[in-house]
């Protein structure tokens, strides 16, 4: 068992990979830097920078999946993928149904997402919900260290395309290079769980689309991943104090979904909050309400999501992101058997 930072467990999956496959490489904008350890072990063949031109690169990666390589192609931030869209939507995600199984294409698109540090709506969506909704893609969006290192495994090993999400507030090298300059004095809301934490020695690679229960409860479902986790278990130890026991879930991938332990869930509470740094409209929220009325149930259900463009100054973000706040007071409206409003 190892003590690490939620950085560190992706990169040692990467690096256990590389060691036992010289089909995956690494490729994307100063990955030489920022991937050093890989870049000294296995050099520049197979870590090598790309100019700044997300199309240029990621397209490349399509064409190196279908030769047979296993790229992780590095997208510094899931803003600038937008660049590099046709590469995502059009090529990567229809290979194999277009070619009737005759081509995969291997590889996965590790980039930084989520805000919480002032940056704008240029630079801190998550836009999982978007990927998410293109068939052929895998979504991952993990929660802790663990989960980072066990799904970037079975990520690499995937004979398909995966957009490997990585939040930036969980992200030690993120927030070192986030507090230089004048952000010295900024106080990033990290959630210490999610950032550092143990990771098993043989830890085996986890399979996608299974979500896993955090903290069971009887009365109101949370739904969430990334950060947006860790702040539904901030609430939820606030819920407790009004006597409101609340189950929260840790989705961990969008595509596959899993859909079962939500279910479960909610048939047990009877009432579903979903807890979403992705925008509201048309997102995850609105599916995981139509999968759980689907099913046959009818519950109570609220969410508290990212309902704007992202604004720059850090007291209108803070209100605009799913925070903690948000989240007691939509539940408690909720577990009062309140109807959804805009919370």
């Amino acid at each position: 068992m190892a003590n690490m930072t939620f950085s560190a467990a992706i990169d040692r999956a990467v690096m256990e990979a590389m060691a036992a496959d010289e089909c995956v490489i690494i490729m994307g904008e100063d990955v030489h830097m920022l991937r050093s350890a890989h870049y000294t072990r296995f050099g520049q063949q197979r870590v090598f920078p790309a100019p700044i031109s997300e199309s240029s690169f990621v397209g490349a990666a399509v064409g190196a999946a279908m030769s047979g390589l296993r790229p992780i192609v590095e997208v510094m931030l899931v803003d600038f993928v937008g660049v590099a869209m046709d590469a995502v939507l059009n090529h990567m995600a229809k290979i194999e149904t277009f070619s009737g199984g005759k081509w995969t294409c291997p590889l996965v698109v590790r980039t930084a997402c989520g805000g919480g540090y002032g940056d704008g709506g240029q630079h801190e969506q998550t836009l999982w919900g978007m990927f998410a909704s293109i068939p052929g893609l895998t979504i991952v969006v993990p929660s802790n260290p663990a989960d980072a290192y066990g799904l970037m495994k079975t990520a690499i090993a995937h004979d398909g395309p995966v957009i490997f999400l990585e939040h930036k507030l969980l992200s030690e090298s993120w927030l070192e290079f986030l507090g230089r300059l004048g952000r010295q004095t900024v106080a990033f809301d990290v959630p210490a769980a999610g950032a550092q934490g143990d990771v098993p020695a043989n830890m085996d690679s986890l399979p996608f689309g299974q979500a896993i229960v955090r903290r069971t409860g009887n009365a109101l479902t949370i739904v969430s991943l990334g950060v947006g986790l860790h702040r539904a278990l901030e609430a939820a130890d606030q819920l407790a104090e009004h006597g409101v026991d609340c189950e929260v879930i840790d989705l961990r991938c969008l595509q596959p979904l899993d859909a079962r332990t939500v279910i479960e869930s909610v048939s047990k509470t009877g009432r579903l909050l979903v807890v979403d740094e992705d925008y509201k409209s048309c997102g995850l929220s609105g599916e995981l309400a139509a999968i759980v009325l689907e099913s046959g149930l009818s519950p109570h259900y609220a969410r508290v999501c990212l309902e704007q463009t992202i604004p720059y100054a850090r007291h209108l973000e803070a209100e605009a992101l799913p925070n903690t706040q948000r989240i007691v007071e939509a539940a408690l409206r909720l577990a009062a058997g309140e109807k959804q409003r805009d919370v």
